[in-house]
């Protein structure tokens, strides 16, 4: 007869120089079944939970006798940055809120106690723990020397455009960048600059619906001293200063219509005349072009000058949207992450599969530019290295039902991917999958295979059984690969028996 299992009660520490408050929540916890352990000091306190295995959660006192509450959590975050600690205070001021959130205290509570409040935070902070406990499954394997460009993605359309941009470097051809704002238009802008053999002169980004009207010609093409009021000396416009180089000209759809034509003049016969000035000058600048609006329909509108529009339209790059490529969001969100720890604004290095669910099922309106904020914003608040599902602001965060495991509680329709169109829907689905091979080819805890299995199988059901297939294959190859062929160790890694894993690699 199999031994039965047990299961260890959730452990809390708490740190408090004052014997009654240590008595008094010792009692309320353990009614509840928790196994508590008690420190006078934080330098005892922080002793125990660097000497392990550290506590589930920590209730740590402000104001104590030694060190205090603020630096000893301070230690204990940089000791365990996964360490959930609750602080407690007689004294709720601004500051103490304000340095208890900045050293990442999961939250604090003021004293005296109302137990029912006690507890009801004890078990919110403990399942925030098990969330960052689960949350090791997604963390893909990008190396961000791939990415030298800071354009990301390996998704077919962004293929295309990697494509274009190799064979318009090697020439001086206008280029037009389309696309929805925040889709990286000036990222290849500066991507073919780069590659250019024009990269050792300048590259100057203009914003032409960022400068008035009454100034965007000064600024393009600079002015004389005396053309006008204010003009108290003579200025080289941005043509000038980039002779040689390549301007970027975003947003040209806003430029009004006189501009247009000093423009078409610069690619027509590569001069320019300064504002209030009669001389002629030559400039050597290769003009790339960018604009969300829709110029075909602005030329027919006659908003928009029709030979400008046929000299800069001579190669288009179409940006796609990210709802587009949303096989991206998984590398994209890595990369993000990657550059943040890399700038030391944040500790957070991966984002649990839930909440990347979460983050491919929503439709990005705002393309890369609001997906980098949500995460910054989510990389900012979340309580350990892992952005967990509720660290997602509300307008990405869907209703999920944290109660259950992800393959009770999705079915076809409830899907994090859903709503993503059925071209995209497979790639998103092997780039999620693939994080638990990719985890454990790595050696670092990751997805259960048979977890991730379990996900696609809520996800896409009977319809999809030739992409599990091959997803199952897939994690088979990569965790031999890892164990060395050892077939116990693969089967106990993928959660089968030897005998299946044996079937399954005859079938």
């Amino acid at each position: 007869m199999p031994a039965a299992t047990t299961t260890r009660p959730p452990s809390i520490l708490v740190i408090d120089d004052d014997t009654e408050i240590r008595y008094s929540l010792t009692r309320v916890f353990s009614s509840r079944g928790y196994a508590v352990t008690e420190a006078p000091s934080g330098e005892q306190g922080l002793a125990l939970v660097k000497k392990g295995p550290p506590p589930d959660l920590v209730f740590l006192d402000v104001r104590m006798g030694g060190m205090g509450g603020i630096e000893t959590l301070r230690l204990i975050r940089s000791a365990n940055p996964r360490q959930l600690v609750v602080l407690m205070t007689a004294f709720g001021t601004a500051q103490t809120a304000i340095e208890a959130m900045k050293y990442g205290a999961f939250d604090y509570v003021m004293k005296p106690f109302d137990p029912p409040k006690v507890l009801a935070l004890a078990e919110a902070a403990l399942k925030t723990r098990a969330d960052l406990q689960a949350a090791g499954d997604y963390k893909p394997a990008i190396n961000t020397e791939d990415y030298k460009e800071g354009i990301v993605g390996s998704s077919p359309v962004m293929q295309e455009v990697f494509k274009i941009i190799g064979q318009v470097t090697a020439s001086d051809v206008t280029v037009m960048i389309t696309g929805e704002s925040g889709t990286g238009k000036e990222l290849v802008a500066r991507s073919i600059w780069k590659h250019s053999h024009r990269a050792g002169k300048p590259f100057i980004a203009v914003n032409c619906s960022a400068i008035p009207d009454n100034l965007i010609e000064s600024e393009l093409f600079g002015h004389e001293k005396g053309s006008f009021t204010g003009a108290t000396g003579q200025r080289l416009g941005k043509f000038e200063q980039c002779d040689g180089g390549t301007i970027f000209l975003d947003e040209i759809g806003d430029m009004a219509a006189a501009t247009q034509t000093k423009i078409l003049r610069v690619l027509q016969a590569g001069e320019i005349q300064r504002v209030g000035g009669s001389e002629t000058i030559k400039v050597d600048v290769r003009v790339i072009a960018a604009t969300n609006k829709d110029l075909e329909a602005m030329v027919k509108a006659k908003a928009f000058r029709e030979d400008l529009y046929y000299r800069l339209n001579v190669v288009r790059i179409r940006m796609p949207a990210l709802r587009a490529r949303a096989e991206d969001i998984p590398a994209i969100i890595d990369f993000l992450l990657q550059n943040l720890a890399k700038q030391r604004k944040t500790r957070v290095t991966r984002v649990s599969v839930e909440a990347l669910a979460e983050l491919c099922r929503h439709d990005w309106p705002g393309n890369v530019r609001e997906l980098e904020n949500v995460i910054y914003r989510s990389a900012v608040i979340a309580q350990g290295d892992t952005i967990l599902v509720n660290d997602l602001p509300a307008e990405v965060r869907k209703a999920t039902s944290t109660e259950a495991t992800l393959g009770d509680r999705m079915d076809a329709s409830e899907s994090p991917f859903a709503n993503i169109r059925t071209a995209n829907a497979e790639n998103v689905a092997l780039a999620a999958a693939r994080v638990s091979a990719e985890s454990i080819t790595a050696g670092e805890p990751g997805m259960s295979p048979v977890r991730a299995l379990d996900f696609l199988h809520a996800t896409f059901r009977k319809d999809k059984e030739p992409l599990l297939a091959r997803l199952e294959s897939e994690m088979i190859a990569r965790t031999l690969a890892a164990v060395n062929g050892d077939l116990k160790a693969a089967a106990a890694e993928l959660g089968l028996t030897v005998a299946a894993l044996k079937k399954k690699l005859k079938g």
